[in-house]
C-alpha cells in the first residue's frame, strides 16, 4: 500500500510544508546538529520544530525505502526483512498481552504501519499519536485504503503532553519513537499518566550500549551521524531508560537489547556489502539509484531544491547506524516490558 513511485517520493517531499520552503527548512534543520556547530540543549529546547521539520523532509524517503513501517527487526536466517518487521510488531502485541476489543495508545506511529499491523494481529482498537501533519494525513489515507478506519484512528499531539484523561489506555507501546523526546522522564511520565493501573507499556528504543565511549572520537563521530540522519535531540544509554522509566513510577518487568542475539545483524539492509533484491532500495545500490534519481528530479523541478541534501543527511544516518551496529555501541531495539501498579502505594 505504499507508494513506490518515482513521482510519489518527488510529491511527498517536503510534506506539509510549501516545495519552496524546503530549502531553508533543510539548513534550519541541519544548523540544529553537532555536524554543523548544533548543541545538544538547543535540540532539546526545540525538539518539537526539529523532529517535525525531519519528518516533513524525510517520509517520503522513509516510505519510498521501508514501506508502511518505518523500524528495524531482529531476523532469522532465511527471514525476509518485511518477514522481521512485522514479527517483530507481533512479538510486541503478544508481550503485552493484548485482547481483542482493548483500547491501544502507538507513540509516535509514524504513518501508522505498526498500529494496523497490531490491530488485526490482536482485534483492538489502537490510537495513533504523531505531532506530523504530514504523517497523520498519509496514515489516514492507508487506513482508508486498508479498512481499519473503524478501528486505527490518529491524533495530532505531542507525547510530552497528551491530550487524553488519566488512566485511558489498556495498553501503550512505543517503536523506536520516544527516542525523539527531549527528556525521557517526562515522556514516560505522560505514558504512565495516560495507562490504566494494572497495564503495561512496552517499546523499542534507540540507545547508546554500554559500550559507548563518550571519549572516543570515533564513537562520537558515530553517534552525531545518527543524531542528524534521524532527527535526535540525544541518544541516551540503556541504563538511563531504565532509569526513567523507574522515576516515572514503572515497575519493569524485564529488559533486553534484542540486536545481541539476531541471528542476522539488524543493520545489514543498509550495510554497503550486502545485497537483496527483497529490499533492493535499502542497499547500497539501490541508494545509489534513488540519489542520482532524486538529483534528476530536482533538477527538473519535479522534486523541490533540498531534495538531494535530504538524501544526504540519510546517507549519512545509515552509514552512522552500520557503524554503530558493528562496533555494538549502539541498538534500535532496546526493549522494555514495564508494568503501572495498580496504586502508587503498590
Amino acid at each position: 500500500m505504499s507508494k513506490k513511485g518515482a513521482l510519489d517520493l518527488a510529491s511527498g517531499l517536503g510534506g506539509k510544508m510549501d516545495k519552496k520552503e524546503v530549502l531553508s527548512a533543510v539548513e534550519k534543520y541541519e544548523k540544529y546538529h553537532v555536524c554543523y556547530g548544533g548543541e545538544e540543549e538547543e535540540r532539546k529546547a526545540n525538539y518539537s520544530d526539529m523532529v517535525n521539520k525531519y519528518y516533513d523532509l524525510v517520509t517520503s524517503f522513509y516510505e519510498f525505502g521501508w514501506g508502511e513501517s518505518f523500524h528495524f527487526a531482529p531476523r532469522w536466517k532465511g527471514e525476509s526483512l518485511r518477514e522481521s518487521i512485522k514479527r517483530h510488531e507481533h512479538f510486541l502485541a503478544l508481550q503485552l498481552n493484548l485482547k481483542p476489543g482493548q483500547k491501544v495508545l502507538d507513540v509516535g506511529c509514524g504513518i501508522g504501519g505498526p498500529l494496523r499491523e497490531i490491530s488485526r494481529f490482536s482485534s483492538t482498537s489502537v490510537m495513533g499519536l504523531n505531532n506530523n501533519e504530514y504523517q497523520i494525513a498519509r496514515g489516514k489515507e492507508l487506513n482508508r485504503i486498508t479498512g481499519v478506519d473503524k478501528t486505527c484512528k490518529f491524533v495530532k499531539a505531542d507525547f510530552m503532553k497528551m491530550p487524553f484523561p488519566d488512566n485511558t489506555y489498556d495498553a501503550v507501546y512505543a517503536i523506536e519513537a520516544t527516542c525523539h523526546a527531549p527528556d525521557a522522564y517526562g515522556c514516560y511520565k505522560e505514558i504512565y499518566r495516560v495507562l490504566k493501573p494494572g497495564q503495561c507499556f512496552a517499546a523499542y528504543e534507540w540507545c547508546m550500549t554500554d559500550a559507548f565511549d563518550p571519549n572516543n572520537q570515533e564513537h562520537q563521530k558515530i553517534k552525531a551521524e545518527i543524531e542528524i540522519g534521524d532527527g535526535l535531540p540525544d541518544i541516551r544509554l540503556t541504563g538511563k531508560c531504565l532509569e526513567a522509566l523507574k522515576q516515572a513510577g514503572f515497575e519493569v518487568v524485564w529488559e533486553k537489547d534484542l540486536a545481541v542475539d539476531s541471528p542476522v545483524p539488524w543493520y545489514l539492509p543498509l550495510d554497503k556489502s550486502h545485497f537483496s533484491l527483497s529490499s533492493f532500495r535499502l542497499t547500497a545500490f539501490g541508494r545509489f539509484i534513488t540519489r542520482n534519481m532524486v538529483k534528476t528530479l530536482e533538477f527538473v523541478r519535479l522534486a523541490p531544491k533540498g531534495s538531494q541534501r535530504v538524501q544526504n543527511f540519510l546517507e549519512k544516518a545509515a552509514e552512522g547506524l552500520v557503524g554503530g551496529g558493528k562496533k555494538e555501541i549502539f541498538t534500535p531495539m532496546y526493549f522494555f516490558l514495564a508494568r503501572k501498579p495498580l496504586s502508587d502505594n503498590q
